[in-house]
């Protein structure tokens, strides 16, 4: 009878453990899950990521320096050597440009140029930003609308307090001589 007992106790406390191990493991998962909610510092650590430039960027402006009929070595002048320039395509330059920055969006731009007979006969190309506009997205700051100006009224310059000037003494006059630069004859 001793050993049913123990058994049983055996038995309860097996069943005990089972249940806690279950248990646990269903509480990592829920755990687990609820990590990818978003909490205050859970972008606190992130890895590092690498800035990737790719590319030959153009302009907003240099696109608009294009003229058709112009020669290739003009068109190169303008917008830098052609990122792919092909044995099989010769008439044809393409400028791709992309970039990804951490925190940032990623953004890429084309432009295709064709020529025949070395003049530019044909552009294709996305919509390309001005310079001030590229910059601006780079730096990820918001366009804040027009710089207040910083000039004083003539009432703002009359309520300014006036510093003394000090008395300007005259300069003391230049010799008319100077000592010769070489020492006498030896």
């Amino acid at each position: 009878m001793l050993f049913f007992k123990e058994l049983s106790n055996r038995t309860l406390m097996r069943a005990s453990l089972t249940r806690f191990l279950w248990l646990s493991a269903g509480c990592a998962v829920l755990a687990g899950c609820a990590t990818g909610l978003s909490s205050p510092g859970m972008d606190t650590f992130k890895p590092y990521v690498a800035e990737v430039v790719q590319g030959n960027f153009v302009s907003l402006e240099q696109r608009q320096a294009l003229q058709l009929g112009m020669p290739r070595a003009q068109v190169r002048d303008i917008l830098g050597t052609p990122l792919i320039s092909s044995l099989f395509h010769e008439d044809r330059w393409d400028y791709n440009f992309s970039i990804r920055r951490q925190g940032l969006a990623p953004q890429a731009y084309r432009l295709t140029v064709f020529f025949r007979q070395d003049r530019l006969v044909e552009i294709e190309s996305d919509v390309l930003p001005s310079e001030s506009e590229f910059v601006g997205r780079l730096s990820g700051r918001q366009n804040l609308g027009k710089p207040p100006v910083l000039q004083l009224s003539e009432e703002a310059l009359k309520r300014l307090p006036v510093k003394p000037t000090p008395p300007i003494t005259p300069a003391t006059p230049t010799p008319r001589t100077y000592p010769p630069l070489e020492g006498g004859a030896r």
